[in-house]
């Protein structure tokens, strides 16, 4: 790979300047614009620091390294490795702690690792095969025999989830084809896009929070995120511990249950 070109794309791609990537990484604007043209060669400590002033993710900072001709530094480890078992320990404690609201943890695919119980409801009606662990979450949203037909909003919520997949083309061409086209709403947005979702405990209306595991090193940890649905109004509150307290009492489990643990 050409380093001198690969380090330039990363710092064009995120709008950084050669004077401002200078002063992150404690080094001069001559010295940058010396190693992209190819004129100086950076040394392993050197291409770590550019990569950490460009808040390149992990797997693009190991990327970096082998255009320089380095090793990676960042270990890539399964999530069965015994390494990890305390942060499968934590994510099946953070799932819980979400209920009796849905929450469920994606890999950098968007493919499902793991999900609460409350995540069935959202589910409900989707065809098995879009289900269960390794299956994708934003292919189980849009996909036509998904969450796709109850979605009231679906135009507009698959906009931000597209938004979410540049780094995956070829799935986010195959999931445009799913969505219709439709113009902006021009009515008001409130403080967030809401999913708007039939369920048969009414329509639910829930917003978004996305968690990352800010201080990872390891490559897979740092590309986990796990995506709770919170309430955006009393309604969807009051369903929501309504089939919580049903599927604790054994009277209705909600829709298809997803994967609790790990």
């Amino acid at each position: 790979m050409d380093f001198p070109r690969v380090l330039r794309e990363r710092r064009t791609r995120r709008q950084v300047s050669q004077l401002e990537l200078a002063l992150r990484a404690g080094t001069t604007q001559r010295h940058v614009s010396f190693i992209e043209s190819g004129r100086s060669v950076p040394g392993r400590n050197m291409v770590v620091r550019l990569a950490e002033s460009l808040e390149l993710p992990l797997r693009e900072r190991n990327e970096l390294l082998l255009a320089a001709g380095y090793a990676p530094v960042y270990p890539e480890s399964s999530l069965d490795d015994p390494v990890l078992a305390p942060v499968r320990t934590a994510i099946e404690h953070i799932l819980r702690g979400h209920l009796p609201y849905p929450a469920l943890v994606v890999d950098r695919r968007g493919d499902l690792i793991a999900a609460n119980s409350a995540f069935g409801l959202l589910t409900e009606g989707a065809a098995p095969e879009l289900l269960g662990p390794g299956r994708n979450a934003y292919r189980l949203a849009l996909h036509p025999a998904g969450l796709a037909p109850r979605i009231r909003n679906l135009a507009e919520w698959a906009r931000h989830i597209l938004a979410r997949l540049d780094h995956l083309p070829e799935l986010r061409a195959e999931l445009t084809g799913y969505v219709p086209e439709s113009e902006p709403s021009a009515g008001l947005l409130g403080f967030a896009v809401p999913l708007r979702l039939e369920s048969s405990y009414g329509e639910l209306s829930l917003m978004t929070t996305v968690t990352t595991f800010a201080t990872a090193v390891d490559v897979t940890l740092a590309e986990l995120k796990l995506e709770a649905f919170l309430p955006s109004d009393p309604a969807t509150a009051a369903a929501l511990a309504k089939a919580a307290g049903d599927q604790a009492r054994g009277n209705q489990a909600p829709g298809n249950q997803a994967p609790g643990n790990m």
